[in-house]
């Protein structure tokens, strides 16, 4: 009796977890965060309406949803000007772009991304045998003529850029990503992660074309509208890139009353616009606390904050444990020199004071070593 026969790749990698998750800390030190702030999660929550219809919804678990997704598309559609042929809905944004490398990637294909970027996409192009190539940041900012020139001098299948980013919370305008989709070497796809965009500056979204073959771009229902636990993702693409998915996705994957939870979100734009105003006064609130405690917050488009603890990353770390052992859940990047900084998530108010409690004890125990 042998047991399981692993692929050779499979047996190659690593078992590991990109994110450890809240639940699990808790757990290992026996006892509930004051503050969950380290996930980027919408802690203003989901639209009523949404709340509402999920409810209801629920008596209806029985059923699988929809595998086509319909209803959604429609209103996705609809709501960003193209044909439903345009709009895939998947999993969260982490599941799409696993179906996505698992279309495009075999064993040693080039894969272009950026040093300390979102680590569930490399670890997807791992998983399946591609091959990572990695471009340092420009300062703060993720740097898109790096990328495309790795791209080219690589041959890459894909090239991934975030905007608004992950760790650093910085963003390019509209025009810069405009230009590097023009730039795209031939044969090779731009993915453009927009999870943050709902709370981006006006002008960060750029004007695509839904049927340009050079990029898909990549949505969420999980940051500005509160979803995170319900994982509805979406792509926005050429229509034969998108009916590709339907090679090999999950046609049952996603959850009906996510689906109809979703959909309800979609329609109270009003909703949004609270949670955008509450998420503005909330980075707000987090770079006063910041500032107060001789830090510096990094300019932030996104719902959470980057703050500069001014030193290197062992003594970010020193802070980071701190926080979480006074209860606040926070994280930090993984990458020099971006792990000088520590990341906390926006959230109500009864969170900042929590931070703000907490964060001076944690710098001073920091600052003894």
């Amino acid at each position: 009796m042998t047991g399981p026969r692993y692929t050779r790749l499979v047996q190659s990698l690593p078992a590991s977890v990109p994110f450890t998750g809240p639940e699990t800390l808790e757990r290992n030190a026996g006892r509930a965060f004051r503050a969950r702030l380290g996930a980027n999660e919408n802690g203003f929550g989901p639209s009523p309406r949404a709340i509402a219809a999920m409810q209801e919804a629920a008596a209806g678990a029985w059923m699988y949803g929809d595998p086509e997704n319909h209803d959604l598309r429609a209103a996705l559609a609809a709501h960003h000007g193209c044909g439903p042929e345009n709009i895939m809905v998947g999993e969260g944004i982490d599941g799409l772009l696993g179906y996505l490398v698992r279309l495009l990637i075999e064993p040693g294909d080039a894969v272009v991304t950026s040093d300390g970027a979102y680590p569930t996409f490399t670890f997807h192009v791992l998983g399946f045998g591609g091959a990572l190539h990695k471009v340092p940041y420009l300062g703060n900012h993720e740097d898109p003529a790096a990328l495309i020139a790795r791209a080219a001098e690589t041959g890459a299948k894909l090239v991934y850029i975030a905007n608004p980013d992950n760790p650093m919370a910085s963003h390019h305008p509209a025009s810069t990503i405009a230009a590097m989709v023009e730039a795209v070497p031939d044969g090779c796809l731009m993915i453009l992660d927009e999870a943050y965009i709902d709370l981006a500056p006006t002008g960060t979204a750029p004007d695509i074309d839904p049927a340009d073959p050079r990029v898909i771009r990549m949505r969420t229902f999980s940051k500005g509208y509160g979803l995170a636990g319900a994982r509805v993702g979406y792509a926005i693409g050429a229509a034969p890139l998108i009916a590709a998915f339907n090679k090999i996705r999950n046609h049952f994957g996603m959850c009906r009353t996510s689906q109809i939870g979703a959909l309800a979100a979609l329609t109270d734009q009003g909703w949004s616009a609270h949670v955008r105003a509450e998420v503005a006064r909330s980075r707000s609130r987090l770079a006063a606390i910041a500032t107060e405690n001789g830090l510096i917050a990094l300019p932030s488009a996104t719902n959470f904050v980057t703050i500069d603890c001014g030193a290197d990353g062992v003594f970010a770390r020193r802070v980071l444990a701190g926080l979480i052992e006074r209860g606040i859940f926070a994280r930090m990047p993984f990458v020099p020199p971006h792990d000088r900084c520590i990341r906390i998530s926006c959230g109500p108010d009864a969170e900042m004071v929590a931070v703000a409690e907490a964060l001076p004890p944690a710098l001073a125990a920091a600052c003894t070593g």
